[in-house]
């Protein structure tokens, strides 16, 4: 069974990670958690599962409106052959989250490591970060330095990289 967002929480407070969490409507995309997101500060972000000729698997986690040359990413991250998005059955095999609320909290259900954590730079220039965390009916906001210490916990070191061609306003 996936992790639950009550469980999630409990693993951040166990590792002395600092969140707060807001409950909403279901958000799917980018534009409909612009308009129902209230007013949660921070960066705010999409999430790209993907997959190589391999199938190593990936998870690009950017600023919502970073612009990602998918043709040209996996030379970048060393992967095999051009990205395709990975199903939706793998993503509920492997991260344990549904499409439309992918986020890096799926690291937790992640227990063989399977997947190569990306953060975009730009993303990482802000101090607090928003994820959905495991659904798509909540946000939950966390410190940079936070969000790398989850993952290190899960057993996915961060790759830190320039990914994106930002076209949004700086931090």
């Amino acid at each position: 069974m996936p992790t639950t967002p009550d469980q999630l929480f409990a693993f951040l407070d166990s590792l002395g990670i600092a969140h707060t969490t807001v409950k909403h409507p279901p958000l799917f995309t980018v534009e409909q958690s612009r308009a129902l997101r209230g007013k949660i500060s921070g960066g705010h972000t999409k999430n790209l599962f993907l997959r190589d000729k391999k199938h190593q698997l990936f998870l690009v986690v950017a600023l919502e409106d970073a612009k990602i040359d998918l043709k040209g990413l996996h030379r970048q991250l060393g992967a095999t052959g051009r990205f395709s998005f990975g199903s939706s059955d793998l993503l509920r095999e492997v991260w344990g989250v549904e499409p439309g609320a992918v986020t890096p909290f799926g690291a937790i259900n992640d227990t063989q490591s399977r997947v190569t954590v990306v953060l975009d730079a730009a993303m990482v220039e802000h101090e607090t970060l928003n994820y959905h965390p495991l659904v798509n009916t909540m946000t939950t906001s966390i410190k940079r330095g936070d969000l790398v210490k989850f993952l290190e916990a899960t057993g996915h070191v961060p790759h830190m990289a320039r990914v994106s061609g930002h076209t949004g306003d700086a931090p």
